[in-house]
């Protein structure tokens, strides 16, 4: 299927009110993937009295949803015609539902385990395929709004800051607003008044990020890429979907960034629990490792340009993952070894904001680098197909994202099982070798999460020379 594109200068800089406009959006997202990693498991295994593995499963049904809802979406962003574009009626249809189910997610009704577990599917469902019918529209939107090597990691850089500045923002006003002790509850982290006004505080945020984004680029709509005119049937868009997504240095992609996302999301997953139970944290403590996260998406942001720059985006994304699992892992490891300090020792927490500042700058690089990486795919498959497909190769990207969640969850969840973590259990109440089983189980799972995408990206085919031959070749074919 041929598509008719405007004339458009793909090597010139974009302005940085145009990458601040567009990356706005993905503070959504953050706020509803940092929500779903750092908090949901908690609340509903600890606060709502669900059994972990429960819940991981209710996450990873919803995932498997996702994974046929996104390239549908993405197929049909790439082919839609509309005087909004190929993107923009999507991202502002989703904008009020997200926003709505994500604050019904935090107020489960007193129902039997069964009826709670049955919401809490349901709602994971709905959340996760209107973020989709924002999300996927608004990442094919970088792609298209630049095809310089350099300036996608750029973009891309913004994007991610943005994401991680809603959802780490969301985090700290969980931490330092929501989640406070009572009477009823000396523990912040389970108290459930704080869960209800979070939501309700997320669903706003979630709410105003769509419509400033998607607002704030319509005036591109004019210069985008327009689909041709088609009568495919079914059957046809589903070989098309075959054809374009079975490009090799995709698969790779997504091979490379379904590990890391596991990985990732394990992390995120557990480190609740981590600072809680293993580090002995109190809240107002674990919220200065928000405030970690923020120094690490700066540096992140500012660094990977550069570094990709240098190096290339493969070598760099590497380098990067390879980083994080030592930085994310060496605590713990530590620990059990007795070389790192003990839980009453001052010098704990600062050492832990240390690694959890290097850990996460070269995690958010490594998700960068990633998606930049993905955006560079569109013109590689482009000329061996004739078709642009942003929507599709970003589905996927937007899949493996959200499996950052799902997928986190449920290892987590398996592995408190695994353990035999108490539910309902307080600080200094679970016994010291379910603790030390725990970090004795997170050690070697995160490191064949992180290595095998190490080894899988290394297969990556596209490089800066091989792109910009890529664009000459398919300029070369324009009239």
């Amino acid at each position: 299927m041929l598509q008719v594109t405007a004339a458009i200068d793909n090597s010139a800089k974009l302005s940085r009110s145009t990458k601040i406009l567009y990356g706005l959006g993905t503070i959504a997202f953050g706020v509803k993937d940092q929500g779903f990693n750092f908090l949901l498991l908690i609340f509903y295994n600890q606060v709502i009295g669900l059994p972990a593995q429960a819940v991981g499963s209710a996450i990873l049904v919803a995932l498997l949803i996702d994974a046929f809802l996104d390239p549908v979406v993405g197929q049909i962003s790439d082919n839609w015609r509309s005087r909004w574009g190929r993107r923009h009626p999507f991202m502002y249809a989703a904008a009020i539902p997200a926003a709505l189910s994500y604050a019904l997610l935090w107020t489960p009704p007193k129902w039997s385990t069964e009826g709670v577990l049955a919401y809490l599917i349901v709602t994971t469902i709905v959340i996760r395929s209107f973020i989709t019918l924002y999300e996927i529209p608004s990442s094919a939107l970088g792609a298209e709004l630049t095809r310089d090597y350099d300036e996608r990691t750029s973009l891309m850089s913004i994007r991610y800051f943005f994401g991680w500045l809603g959802g780490l923002g969301m985090a700290l006003a969980a931490l330092q607003i929501f989640l406070r002790p009572d009477a009823t509850h000396p523990v912040g982290q389970l108290n459930p008044t704080g869960y209800l006004h979070y939501g309700m505080a997320a669903s706003l945020v979630i709410l105003v990020a769509i419509l400033v984004s998607t607002s704030g680029t319509h005036r591109f709509i004019a210069r985008l890429s327009v689909p041709a005119p088609h009568n495919h049937t079914i059957g046809g868009l589903a070989r098309e979907m075959i054809s374009t997504l079975s490009h090799r240095p995709f698969l790779v992609l997504l091979l490379t960034a379904f590990c890391n996302a596991a990985g990732q999301g394990l992390v995120q997953s557990l480190s609740l629990y981590v600072s809680t139970y293993f580090w002995g944290l109190g809240a107002a403590q674990i919220s200065l490792f928000v405030f970690a996260g923020f120094v690490a998406t700066i540096l992140a942001s500012v660094l990977a340009t550069p570094l990709s720059r240098r190096i290339g985006k493969k070598t760099a994304a590497i380098c990067c993952q390879l980083l994080a699992l030592t930085f994310a892992a060496s605590p713990i490891a530590l620990r059990l070894l007795n070389l790192f300090p003990g839980n009453e020792e001052r010098a704990l927490l600062p050492i832990l904001m240390v690694f959890t500042v290097l850990s996460t700058t070269f995690s958010i690089m490594t998700v960068i680098l990633i998606a930049s990486m993905m955006a560079d795919v569109v013109e590689d498959s482009e000329k061996r197909t004739g078709r642009r497909s942003e929507g599709l190769f970003m589905a996927a990207n937007a899949f493996v994202n959200k499996a950052v969640s799902g997928l986190g969850i449920f290892t987590a969840s398996m592995m408190l099982a695994f353990v035999g973590f108490p539910e309902g259990a307080s600080p200094g109440q679970v016994p010291a070798d379910v603790i030390r089983n725990l970090g004795i189980t997170y050690v070697p799972f995160l490191a064949v999460l992180y290595g095998a995408a190490a080894l899988v990206m290394s297969r990556y085919s596209i490089s800066r020379s091989s792109h910009e031959q890529t664009l000459r070749e398919l300029a070369a074919t324009k009239p």
